[in-house]
């Protein structure tokens, strides 16, 4: 007789990681370091080119680009929350901008994980009404990813920039 693995090895697994993972992020952020305004940009810019690949070689069909329009919406809403809770400061004799991230992160982290992890077993268990088409989930993923890390970015160049200027001021 073929013995089962135990599920929950997977689990252990799977949140030993995100705990390492998470710890190692936590002790980055209480870390003030130097925000490269001029580059803010960059990433946004990388990540918007890849969905623009992805989109047009497997354009989502149907409903889902109502929901990548929702995950937009959503994902710029907490990509500014999270802007905002980045703290950002400026050296008043150096002009140097420095950044350090927020618990607000880490606790967006969380709860995204969490969701993906409900979702995820919400469907592994059964539940009714719940079936994942993964191509659809990932075009939604994709659309949230890039207005969070579009807006974030927004948000920080505008403060960073009214902060330089008030330091110039000053």
């Amino acid at each position: 007789m073929e013995s089962e693995s135990p599920g929950w090895l997977g689990y252990v697994i799977v949140a030993v990681i995100l705990i390492t993972v998470l710890a190692f992020r936590l002790r980055s952020m209480r870390r003030e370091r130097t925000l490269k305004v001029e580059r803010l940009w960059i990433a946004p810019a990388l990540y918007l080119l890849i969905a623009c690949f992805v989109f047009w070689h497997m354009p989502p069909a149907g409903i889902v680009w109502l929901w990548c329009a929702a995950a937009m919406a959503a994902g710029a809403g907490f990509g500014w929350w999270w802007g905002r809770m980045t703290r950002i400061s400026v050296d008043p004799e150096t002009h140097e901008v420095r950044q350090k991230g927020s618990m607000a992160a880490i606790v967006l982290i969380f709860v995204l994980i969490a969701a993906r992890l409900g979702v995820r077993n919400a469907e592994a268990l059964g539940v009714p009404g719940v079936h994942i088409d993964i191509a659809a989930m990932a075009d939604i993923l994709i659309a949230f990813a890039l207005a969070l890390l579009t807006a974030q970015r927004v948000e920080m160049f505008l403060r960073a920039r009214r902060l330089l200027a008030e330091a110039r001021g000053a």
